[in-house]
């Protein structure tokens, strides 16, 4: 009985710790990421419509308990009146058998510059507060262990010093893009924060994100009375301290559908001997209500923590375009214009 109690406490200190360590050497991520276009790049801020308003939701590895889920919220605005944007976003997920807990708020500024009739380039500026918790009542610690009860206090100086954890945070990014393709980069935690419970110093690494897409119209039946459609082929690519990852694949639009298709991982590439860094396949839904855009996608892992994580991770998305006011005037090079990576109707699209 007491060698059962004994195994049971190990698996849930080696489950706590596995998911504090995967918390921390890597933000939370979208498979949906043209449907987050802040939490990708700050520089995708004001630049479709006027308002446009997000929300994203993703439960990572289902089919374990206290798995990683993750929300996010975002809300954009171009200014009519100049060539600036701003957006605000929010963003919060949990992990692990101790509720490991990181919300942050963030302000952005973007800036549209017209290099040439077609192509626009927009630097932008992220500002963030984050604020991590735990409920360190349900840790598990070493003493405990030896004595095989989880329930007597620890004696470890250590619980002493562990608190929350709260610090400043700021990003930046950069796209070019015309109304058939999109490239740019973003860097999140540029000043590197310190995320450490205890006294000491425990640095965020810097997350770098290389990606872009094109769209490639496509026209079923008569070339002038058939039906567009289009497909979207697009990247991204992260790295994290040591961790590194590419998302690769393609959406196909038609009328008010949309089905995806995606790869994760870097298929050249041994992050053990002999084992390819193969992640996952994904699969993504779609449907467009007027302003309105759906999506779902389904992650199933394919490297070797596939046992461990067979409910696969499960995503939906919901992105509103609002128009505030009719613009006066002719259309400005700035409303013409838009980037291909919005999960917006095919037919907002037009070349």
């Amino acid at each position: 009985m007491k060698k059962d109690l004994l195994n049971k406490i190990i698996c849930l200190l080696l489950l706590s710790i596995s998911f504090w360590q995967e918390s921390h050497a890597q933000d939370p991520q979208f498979t949906q990421y043209y449907a987050a276009p802040l939490y990708l790049n700050p520089a995708f801020a004001g630049t479709t419509g006027q308002h446009r308003a997000s929300v994203n939701y993703r439960n990572h590895w289902s089919s374990m308990p206290r798995a990683f889920v993750t929300y996010a919220f975002a809300y954009d605005y171009n200014l009519p009146a100049s060539s600036s944007n701003v957006g605000i976003i929010f963003s919060t997920d949990r992990a692990g058998t101790a509720n490991l807990r990181s919300t942050n708020v963030g302000a952005i500024y973007s800036y549209t510059i017209p290099l040439n009739d077609k192509l626009r380039v927009v630097p932008a500026f992220q500002v963030g507060y984050t604020s991590q918790s735990m409920d360190f009542s349900k840790l598990i610690f070493g003493d405990q262990l030896a004595f095989g009860n989880p329930d007597a206090p620890s004696t470890d100086p250590d619980v002493r010093n562990l608190d929350n954890n709260n610090h400043f945070d700021f990003g930046s990014g950069l796209i070019i893009y015309s109304n058939k393709f999109w490239t740019g980069f973003a860097l999140h935690h540029i000043n590197q924060p310190n995320q450490s419970a205890l006294e000491g110093e425990s640095r965020l690494p810097m997350r770098i994100t290389f990606h872009g897409g094109m769209k490639i119209p496509l026209k079923l039946g008569p070339m002038k009375s058939g039906i567009e459609s289009s497909i979207n082929p697009s990247f991204n690519f992260r790295k994290q301290g040591r961790f590194d990852q590419l998302d690769l694949g393609f959406n196909y639009y038609y009328r008010m559908l949309m089905l995806g298709l995606w790869y994760k991982g870097i298929p050249l590439q041994q992050d053990m001997p002999r084992t390819i860094n193969h992640d996952a396949l994904a699969v993504s839904f779609g449907l467009s209500f007027s302003n309105m855009n759906f999506g779902y996608s389904y992650d199933m892992t394919v490297s070797k923590l596939g046992p461990a994580s067979s409910g696969g991770s499960h995503e939906i998305s919901l992105v509103m375009e609002l128009q505030a006011s009719k613009r006066p005037g002719k259309v400005s090079r700035k409303d013409k214009y838009n980037p291909c990576p919005a999960f917006m109707p095919n037919y907002l699209w037009k070349p």
